[in-house]
């Protein structure tokens, strides 16, 4: 398989390749920080970054469930290189919302190019003639370190119309090495740091068009999709497959031992809450794939991928109380499954209060009521 053949058919394979070579690496990824060089290049080779782009450039124009699927198969082995890649491709589908002219900027020479996203706006730009002067730094940008791209959202001082995003080519930002968190130590979360630098304006798109899902420039499916439908479920999908892998993980030191009822009874339960969790960010991609974007499936999908997240939180931590010391193993996997799907899962886009889920689903359901 080469990176010029792959289709949507192929994603799958190419996730199985990835999840294989990225369960070796993960141990040590965690302890060093990041990922290791092999991995990074079967993560560009896989096709995961060009799933959303364009046929035009390359790209694979694919659906939200091959997406999520993958994820999950890379997850399970290694919750940071699913992270990555999930964020990866994500990137791709925000940045199709450039200009023509910035897709060819990016995808020009090859749908692969790897685009690491700021979602918060916490710079500041300024007009400039033909675009913008852009200044600030960027916090928990993941997968930076290997990144071709960054897209990065500020406000523009003198404008009403809200924030921007802004595209950026690695050698005009630079990166402090800031992420020191106990879980997903590997995705590199470090900050960005942009010093007065012109961004051309076929670089740029207002922040509302993502969130609307309106496309300017692409009349695709993947490239028109409400932010509230999809958002949460980028970063819900990764824990959801970790916690798979946790599973795993637990069998095996469980093989062998005598099961007590308690135990028992506590295994099956994390299996429910893991199987809940997959069918509810997999329910998502058919609602996104079917382009059901009524305000109640919407908020339905907002609600899902916070659930998920709890779900899979909650059964991971059922999973290291039932291997009890074994399970904690400094050098077994578990632990760092456990600590990388909590981290994963305090992420303000899973939290009810940040998002307004539960408020916007209720609402939803309340408002269709006969």
């Amino acid at each position: 398989m080469t990176v010029a053949t792959l289709s949507t058919r192929d994603l799958s394979a190419a996730a199985g390749e990835l999840a294989g070579l990225s369960a070796g690496h993960a141990a040590a990824a965690d302890a060093a920080g990041r990922l290791s060089t092999d991995v990074v290049t079967a993560l560009r080779a896989s096709g995961f970054a060009r799933h959303f782009v364009s046929a035009r450039y390359g790209g694979t124009e694919g659906t939200v469930a091959d997406f999520v699927q993958g994820v999950l198969r890379v997850s399970a082995s290694c919750a940071a290189t699913g992270w990555c890649v999930a964020l990866l491709a994500a990137s791709s589908r925000y940045a199709a919302h450039l200009p023509e002219q910035g897709h060819e900027k990016l995808w020009g020479s090859g749908a692969d190019a790897l685009i690491a996203t700021g979602l918060v706006p916490a710079g500041t730009a300024g007009p400039a003639e033909n675009g913008y002067r852009l200044s600030g730094r960027w916090q928990y940008i993941s997968g930076v370190d290997f990144a071709d791209w960054v897209l990065l959202c500020a406000n523009v001082s003198g404008e009403d119309a809200g924030p921007r995003f802004f595209a950026l080519p690695r050698g005009t930002f630079g990166v402090v090495q800031s992420w020191d968190c106990v879980g997903m130590r590997a995705t590199g979360s470090h900050t960005v740091v942009v010093d007065d630098v012109f961004v051309p304006a076929h670089l740029s798109f207002a922040r509302a068009e993502m969130e609307t899902g309106v496309n300017s420039w692409s009349p695709l499916p993947a490239h028109n999709i409400p932010f509230q439908a999809i958002g949460a479920t980028t970063f819900a999908a990764p824990a959801v497959g970790a916690a798979q892998g946790a599973l795993a993980a637990a069998v095996r030191v469980l093989k062998g031992k005598r099961l007590t009822e308690a135990v028992q009874i506590e295994l099956v339960r994390a299996t429910a809450r893991i199987d809940s969790a997959r069918h509810l960010v997999e329910q998502n991609a058919a609602v996104i794939d079917d382009r059901t974007f009524t305000p109640t499936f919407l908020a339905r999908n907002q609600r899902n991928a916070s659930f998920a997240g709890e779900q899979a939180a909650e059964a991971v931590t059922a999973l290291v109380r039932v291997t009890g010391t074994a399970g904690l193993s400094g050098s077994g996997e578990l632990q760092r499954v456990w600590r990388d799907v909590t981290t994963a899962t305090s992420h303000v886009a899973l939290r009810y209060d940040i998002t307004r889920a539960a408020a916007n689903y209720s609402t939803a359901l309340i408002e269709q009521a006969i």
